[in-house]
């Protein structure tokens, strides 16, 4: 979506697929920690499918990319308010 341009959306609909996605992140969450404690990273990239490492890589930086601008605008939000 681009900056500055308004759209209508459906709040409700928001709301339900935000606490939809971060029931799936907490469920991606713990897989990803079950394979943590138990195989190390040099285990892991030693015997584990190396496209699906690199497609779950793909994945949490996308990620991480997405949540970062989320908090930027969280923060600037905070810094309005003040």
């Amino acid at each position: 979506m681009v900056p500055g341009v308004k759209k209508q959306i459906n709040i409700a609909r928001l709301k339900a697929d935000v606490a939809a996605a971060g029931v799936e992140l907490l469920s991606a969450h713990c897989a990803s920690d079950r394979v943590r404690l138990q195989y190390s990273p040099q285990d892991i990239v030693a015997f584990a499918e190396r496209r699906a490492l690199q497609r779950a890589v793909a994945s949490a930086e996308a990620l991480c990319r997405f949540f970062s601008q989320i908090q930027v605008e969280l923060g600037s939000q905070e810094d309005a308010k003040r």
